[in-house]
């Protein structure tokens, strides 16, 4: 009762509507007729003048046709005496705010509880304190890298950081959709926001607040909370002709009765509240099922877009492959190859280049050693330059080193990216290196032709030789190799057919992934720059969720077009029942509060999977099983 009565005293037009109800009806039992229909009228038409306003207001905001109908539905009822009728419609209109924010509540549960979980206080312990020498409570946000924190059982990990603890097992469903616990071992890394299972375990900061997982994740939803759904658009679709269309029949019902209450009778069948509710609620509850699955949709307009991609553009390193290349093979010319590694791996050092670490990697791993490097400089997306050991070495792509040297570089071996280097204005050669594919980026390029995307595309700086050969393992359609930033965003502004779909992860990405129509980001290991230029963010590493952000959007479109028609058809028919003089106006306005939870409630189906989609995630599962991975139980992971 307490609850009922809080939730009313936030809605005080549902609560003002209930009160003249209770008076009225009181009035006619007291033999009062004429001043229950006083009453009820006039409340109806201050309701009435009070949608009036909203409605010029959403006129200069160029949103109509929504309140006519409710106002005339009042209004009508009014004039032709039917003014219980009135009341209802009035209750409806006021409860309707009620009734949205409850399917909006329900339907945005999974964005609710990021928030909810967000940790705010964090145990630090002293340098020389262990887990049980009393720790010191402090905000998340003044963690410091290198902080030792205690984190209690069942507690959520503040922050980024480092198990120094033997081993621990965690929840990591908040950010993986992933029900079952993940076992943990000392050295390995530990995301903000998994928590902890029952042994008190230590952690060492190895980011703030503010640039750890789950923060940069609670940012991202906040965001999504916030944005406004594209379903005005989809409304003004259908709400011209369907206002139009009622106020002629109504006409039309008046007209052949010369009953001007059958005009009343189909006004109030009219409403539009499943225009107004239902279609929101799907794209709120479609945006919590993709975060459920580890994807943040900034925004709800995102939803359609993606439901309607047609093509697919993919960087290739760190989002169809690991993004963790490996050296295979030093070929050098006129110098031995350990002094030709040492040399290219004293510039590239300094370099940000994913292929950098890797060279100074296997620099160190041979024994070689990384020589200091003097005057170093990077040209971006082509190489760097600097001197070592008296010598001027430049270490990038064959295009960079050709132009410097004015000689062809080799080629390397097939499926292998090159590192070409010059030393003292003469090429050296070049230090071949190999990025495995993903295992579920070929179930992914299937699973997005099977939604309906006609082309994939690989936009990479790579050389021709390399993108081929993993297009072609990946099975992708259109490679663009030997590409510069500015190249991606020229090929996704004229690439066909459209909308297109741009997934990347690094900051080279960042504007490619602001010029497509969606821009995908894979959070998990990316860059900040790119997260803040995308549209949706995959907060874990799997590029598979890519294709499913897809099927969600579509399963989502198609549940917010389903609600709008279950809505119109069923008050379509209830007008050509009233319009028949069959249909009395208190019993047509409370058959309309039937239509719109009708609609609400199959607009909460977006929460759900379809039956195509859990076939598809068996499908994708299958064929994830057979490139070598253990993929679960298919069921489960599609939420």
């Amino acid at each position: 009762m307490k609850a009922l009565l809080a939730g009313l005293r936030r809605y005080p037009m549902v609560l003002a509507t209930l009160a003249v109800g209770l008076l009225g009806g009181a009035l006619e039992l007291s033999a009062q007729g004429p001043a229950a229909r006083w009453l009820i009228s006039g409340f109806a038409v201050v309701i009435a003048l009070l949608q009036v306003r909203r409605m010029v207001k959403d006129l200069r905001a160029g949103t109509y046709g929504i309140d006519l109908l409710a106002v005339t539905a009042i209004g009508s009822t009014v004039a032709v005496g039917e003014y219980w009728a009135a009341l209802v419609v009035c209750l409806m209109l006021s409860g309707g705010e009620a009734l949205e924010d409850y399917a909006a509540g329900r339907a945005r549960r999974e964005l609710t509880g990021l928030l909810e979980n967000a940790p705010h206080t964090a145990h630090r312990l002293g340098p020389e304190s262990g887990p049980d020498s009393g720790p010191t409570d402090i905000p998340v946000e003044a963690v410091r890298v290198g902080d030792r924190l205690l984190v209690r059982p069942f507690e959520v990990v503040p922050v980024d950081g480092v198990l120094t603890s033997a081993a621990a097992t965690f929840d990591e469903s908040s950010l993986t959709g992933e029900s079952l616990p993940v076992e943990r071992v000392r050295g390995e890394d530990l995301l903000s926001g998994v928590v902890n299972g029952g042994e008190a375990i230590e952690v060492r900061a190895t980011a703030g607040a503010s640039e750890s997982q789950y923060q940069r994740i609670i940012a991202l939803v906040r965001e999504a909370q916030e944005s406004k759904a594209p379903f005005v658009r989809l409304a003004d679709r259908v709400a011209v002709p369907f206002t139009l269309g009622a106020l002629g029949l109504a006409a039309g019902a008046w007209a052949l009765s010369g009953d001007p209450a059958r005009a009343a009778e189909v006004l109030v069948v009219a409403t539009p509240c499943p225009l107004i509710i239902a279609a929101p609620v799907a794209f709120m509850a479609g945006m919590s099922r993709a975060a459920s699955n580890g994807i943040i949709v900034k925004s709800s307009g995102t939803l359609e877009q993606l439901a309607r991609v047609r093509t697919a553009a993919f960087d290739k390193t760190g989002t169809l492959t690991h993004g963790r290349p490996e050296v295979t093979q030093v070929h050098a010319l006129g110098l031995a190859p350990e002094l030709m590694l040492a040399l290219a791996a004293g510039v590239e050092q300094y370099s940000s280049h994913p292929l950098a670490a890797a060279v100074v990697a296997a620099a160190r791993a041979g024994g070689a050693g990384v020589p200091p490097a003097e005057e170093v400089t990077e040209v971006p997306a082509n190489g760097v330059r600097g001197t070592v050991e008296g010598r001027v070495v430049l270490v990038g792509s064959v295009r960079f080193i050709a132009r410097e040297t004015g000689s062809t570089p080799d080629t390397p071996p097939v499926g292998h990216s090159g590192v070409h280097v010059a030393v003292d204005g003469r090429y050296a050669g070049y230090i071949a290196l190999a990025d495995e594919l993903r295992l579920e980026t070929r179930a992914t390029m299937s699973s997005l032709h099977r939604a309906g995307v006609n082309t994939t595309m690989m936009l990479t700086g790579d050389g021709e030789h390399v993108a081929r050969h993993i297009a072609q393992q990946a099975g992708i359609d259109d490679v663009r190799a030997d590409l510069l930033p500015e190249d991606k965003v020229t090929a996704v502004q004229a690439a066909q057919p459209r909308p297109v779909m741009m997934v990347g992860d690094g900051v080279n990405d960042a504007p490619v992934l602001a010029v497509a129509d969606v821009g995908v980001a894979m959070g998990a290991r990316g860059s900040s720059a790119a997260s803040e230029s995308a549209d949706v963010v995959i907060t874990v590493d799997d590029l598979g969720r890519s294709a499913r952000a897809v099927h969600i959007g579509r399963r989502t479109m198609r549940v917010a077009w389903q609600a709008i028609w279950i809505g119109v058809g069923m008050s379509v028919v209830l007008m050509l029942i009233a319009a028949a003089g069959l249909l009395p106006a208190i019993v047509g306005a409370w058959l309309q509060e039937v239509v719109d939870l009708a609609c609400i409630l199959w607009a909460l189906l977006a929460m759900r999977p379809s039956r195509s989609e859990r076939t598809e995630s068996t499908r994708m599962a299958r064929e994830l099983a057979a490139a070598g991975t253990a993929p679960g139980d298919p069921a489960a992971a599609l939420r």
